[in-house]
């Protein structure tokens, strides 16, 4: 199960996130979401537990509780949406703008 932990303190690290929840199970995998042009925190990561009832009970533990003095948010996560923008417009392109047409 792929659990989204959000409200993260920006120093907050991988091995800080996975100490909070190995308490509750084997943990898969483990990331704090940078970004990518600071490596800066964005403040969530995600946690992959293969055991769903670890995964549930570290969720129900976890949410809301204080770590490196931010209230967490812990909640099952959800599958990423396609996010085809298609032709939506809104880029430059170029030319004289001032016509009068």
């Amino acid at each position: 199960m792929n659990i989204y932990v959000g409200n993260l303190s920006f120093d907050t690290q991988d091995s800080d996130l996975r100490a909070a929840f190995e308490p509750f199970g084997e943990i898969t995998s483990c990331s704090v979401i940078k970004d990518r042009m600071t490596n800066r925190s964005r403040g969530f990561g995600f946690v992959e537990m293969p055991n769903q009832e670890e995964a549930l009970k570290a969720i129900e533990e976890l949410d809301g509780k204080n770590l490196q003095g931010r209230e967490i948010r812990a909640s099952e996560a959800k599958p990423r949406e396609n996010r085809d923008r298609g032709n939506s417009g809104g880029g430059f392109r170029g030319g004289n703008r001032n016509r009068n047409w």
